[in-house]
């Protein structure tokens, strides 16, 4: 029986998150971040970018025990944001979609994490066989109906870009590694592999996670900034 070694912990985060929380995200923020949030056009492409990286502060920072605002983030080999020295044992991900955001943590090894937002007026179908290998956009024209296919076009995506997160990666020339049922995955580019899991999301959402190497690891999912969790095992 393989022995877990390793613990992901994820917290899924809603965009539209109380006064508090938002002035707390926004007072975490360093100069470059806060440049970026100004540079969006929109209020709302700004909010979404302060709760995610505010979130990201705040939770990386507790695991540290270190104040959100004294943490930095580096590229690392591939462009990946790592976090710098003394804090670069703790592995970071970022992702969202529609209304909400995902934050993962890892010790260690690399992390990636992805949440994508159910769409069933988009072309599924057209999109699997444009990008996607062969069996997996078959398995997603065979759905019976649109909402069905966009919930196997979303788990799939969330998984494919779970691993090029973890990994480093560009999205494009990954999109054909093959995820459909497998919990190890080989990353075409940087060439690696990863071992990934599904994440429970709310309705309307799919989510996974993907931790470098091939050793299991366990998955702590919590909703921030309420905190209910729940594990699971990959």
């Amino acid at each position: 029986m393989d022995v877990v070694t390793d613990l992901v912990r994820v917290w899924i985060i809603p965009c539209d998150v109380p006064p508090e929380i938002l002035a707390r995200c926004t007072e975490v923020l360093d100069d470059g971040e806060r440049t970026r949030a100004a540079a969006f056009l929109t209020a709302r492409d700004r909010h979404q970018f302060v709760i995610a990286h505010g979130a990201l502060r705040i939770l990386a920072g507790r695991g540290l025990n270190t104040p959100a605002e004294a943490l930095t983030w580096i590229p690392g080999e591939h462009g990946k944001p790592e976090l710098s020295p003394p804090w670069s044992d703790l592995r970071t991900s970022l992702s969202h979609s529609g209304s909400l955001i995902a934050v993962a943590t890892s010790a260690h090894r690399s992390v990636g994490v992805d949440i994508q937002h159910l769409m069933p007026a988009m072309d599924t179908i057209a999109l699997s066989a444009r990008f996607f290998p062969p069996d997996e956009a078959l398995y997603v024209g065979a759905a019976s109906d649109a909402c069905t296919r966009a919930d196997r076009f979303a788990r799939l995506w969330a998984r494919k870009e779970a691993v090029v997160k973890a990994a480093g990666g560009r999205l494009w020339p990954n999109l054909r590694i093959e995820v459909r049922d497998r919990q190890i995955v080989s990353c075409a580019e940087p060439a690696s592999t990863y071992r990934i899991a599904d994440v429970p999301a709310p309705p309307g959402f799919r989510a996974a996670v993907a931790l470098a190497g091939t050793v299991t690891f366990g998955v702590e999912v919590a909703r921030w900034p309420d905190e209910n969790t729940e594990s699971a095992m990959a």
